[in-house]
């Protein structure tokens, strides 16, 4: 096959449509790197799933201990060909407001771990087989809402570290793509009341970043398009009227 040779790493690999790319990257005879500070958990995902242990390598890596991701890449059995950030954090708008130690781990995870580890990467010119880089982002980040701002300041920033990576990046023909998602059937959202009709089921959203062409926005579904692009050109006086 021709992705035989090929490797994906995943960082944040524990989340719901993490694990679905590492299933669907398998079909297509990639090899995986499975990055997560829960190795527990993508241990019992690979035995559930009857995962062959020698396509993937189970990895600890906290995108919150900045200090350790040089380590961290250094140490990779070998270089990735993809590499995948989907590493979130969340917390409500409200508690994010009265505790800024909430504020600061959605910072952490959200962008600043993600600058930290991308950085690294994108900047080891040795490794060749580098191709393409993908960050999960979402459309909380197209426009600050009273009701998410925080959250969505961290995925606007992502977002645009991401585009100013792709322009980096493209003299060595490296692509860079962001998945901008609206609601995932996800247990990050768990507990939140959000319109069924739109929720997207992680194995969905995955299959778009696993086919993932040259565009740089990734925005599955095409309801989700539509409300992508009223986010982007609505005027503020009604942004400031949504909730």
């Amino acid at each position: 096959m021709a992705n035989l040779n090929k490797t994906v790493l995943i960082l944040g690999a524990n989340s719901d449509v993490a694990k679905q790319c590492i299933l669907q990257y398998l079909e297509r005879g990639f090899s995986i790197i499975a990055a997560s500070r829960d190795l527990s958990s993508l241990a019992e995902f690979v035995s559930e799933n009857k995962i062959n242990s020698s396509k993937i390598t189970l990895i600890a890596f906290d995108a919150a201990d900045f200090s350790s991701h040089q380590n961290f890449y250094d140490e990779l059995p070998v270089k990735p060909n993809i590499v995948i950030y989907a590493a979130g954090f969340l917390v409500e708008n409200k508690d994010a407001l009265q505790n800024f130690e909430s504020a600061k781990r959605m910072m952490e995870v959200n962008y600043m771990g993600a600058v930290s580890i991308l950085n690294i990467v994108a900047m080891d010119q040795s490794n060749k087989n580098l191709e393409r880089i993908v960050g999960l982002s979402s459309l909380s980040g197209v426009r600050g809402r009273k009701s998410n701002f925080i959250y969505g300041s961290t995925k606007s920033a992502f977002t645009q570290y991401l585009a100013g990576l792709r322009q980096e990046l493209s003299s060595r023909k490296i692509i860079v793509n962001v998945l901008v998602s609206g609601y995932i059937n996800t247990k990050i959202n768990e507990g939140l009341e959000l319109n069924k009709n739109l929720l997207m089921e992680p194995d969905y959203v995955a299959e778009h970043i696993v086919n993932a062409g040259n565009s740089f926005s990734i925005v599955p579904n095409f309801k989700w398009k539509i409300i992508y692009h009223i986010l982007k050109l609505l005027p503020e006086s009604l942004v400031s009227k949504l909730p």
